[in-house]
């Protein structure tokens, strides 16, 4: 025949006591029992099993129940029903609370990571814009101080252009100067030749003038 081990309920009404016993599976839950392999009291956390017997009816091919099988493990490693603490279970408003609690902890948790990643991101974007700007201020600088050197080369040419004009027409000046004085000379030169003749021709007017007066004085002698 199959058997079972299972719990046999013993006790009062709200004072639940269990028998640990080996029936057959065709039995009723109080039913006559083929062995009795101990007991187990749930409300004073206290129990017994026999479990030189309970292993010799499982390898003969009796299942034990799923109570019974948790009672055979305790056993098994010498735990006892009240050194183990019982777990309460939470009720369906709590749970629910615990949920709601978890969800909201959970979008939290989701929006500090966006925010930080959203400021992660603009602090990227100020960095590269003050990089763009400081290259931007850099070479604004560099194309200004190019400006004012080429500036300043260009008015040292314009310097240096009309320093070279000015010397070539210092230059021109002297030359032309040096030029104009050889030809003024020939004219000193010039001047007593033309004072000459005339001279003489003041002297051929004044000889024939006197000639006459020569003359006169000749007449009254004869």
């Amino acid at each position: 025949m199959a058997v079972r081990i299972r719990l046999r309920r013993t006790g009062t009404r709200n004072k639940p006591c269990h028998r640990i016993v080996v029936a057959d599976i065709r039995s009723a839950r109080d039913g006559r029992a083929v062995e009795n392999l101990g007991f187990y009291d749930p409300r004073h956390k206290s129990e017994k099993i026999d479990l030189e017997r309970a292993e010799y009816w499982i390898s003969n091919g009796a299942t034990p129940s799923e109570t019974v099988l948790a009672i055979i493990e305790r056993a098994r490693k010498g735990v006892n029903l009240a050194d183990i603490e019982k777990k309460s279970r939470p009720s369906k408003k709590s749970v629910a609370k615990q949920a709601e609690a978890e969800k909201a902890k959970e979008e939290e948790a989701a929006k500090a990571k966006e925010e930080a990643a959203k400021a992660k991101e603009e602090a990227e974007k100020a960095k590269a814009e003050a990089e763009a700007a400081a290259k931007a201020a850099e070479e604004a600088k560099a194309a200004e101080e190019a400006e004012k050197a080429k500036a300043a080369e260009e008015a040292k040419a314009a310097e240096e252009a009309e320093k070279a004009k000015a010397a070539e027409e210092t230059k021109a000046a002297e030359e032309a100067k040096a030029e104009e004085a050889p030809a003024e000379e020939p004219k000193a030169e010039e001047k007593p030749a033309e004072e000459a003749p005339v001279k003489e021709a003041k002297a051929e007017e004044a000889a024939p003038a006197e000639e006459p007066k020569a003359e006169e004085k000749a007449e009254p002698a004869e």
